[in-house]
């Protein structure tokens, strides 16, 4: 599990390597993520867009960029959590994950939150990210 907080709100990533999504004779890996976002802080916020770096063993980085999360923009208050599940393949058998949610609270004034930097690892190798 991989954890961060920025302006009390808490964001923890558990990756899993999906065996049965994936094939390494067509260099075909996938990986779901299911994050789990918690409001510790005192004011209603709504996540509006979602910003990822998805890097694979090579290098090679992809931006995604996109409004709300698996089709939703939810709204936490105070002490609220949501969370989600979604998957990303790569065509190398390694790599990491980094990103930051746009949120905007009950004032209007827009913010950005990390979401914390995860592995994605087949089972049994070593974490090339360490939280």
């Amino acid at each position: 599990m991989f954890i961060t907080r920025t302006r009390d709100i808490e964001v923890k990533v558990t990756p899993r390597f999906l065996p049965e999504r994936s094939s390494a004779d067509k260099r075909y890996y996938f990986w779901s993520y299911t994050i789990e976002i918690t409001n510790h802080g005192d004011a209603t916020v709504q996540l509006e867009s979602r910003h990822w770096r998805i890097t694979d063993a090579l290098g090679r980085v992809q931006e995604v960029r996109g409004a709300g999360v698996v089709g939703e923009q939810p709204v936490l208050a105070p002490g609220a959590s949501y969370e989600y599940t979604s998957g990303v393949p790569l065509t190398t058998d390694s790599g990491f994950m980094t990103g930051s949610y746009t949120m905007v609270d009950e004032a209007g004034e827009r913010f950005d939150i990390a979401i914390p930097t995860f592995s994605l690892d087949l089972p049994h190798a070593a974490a090339r990210v360490v939280n």
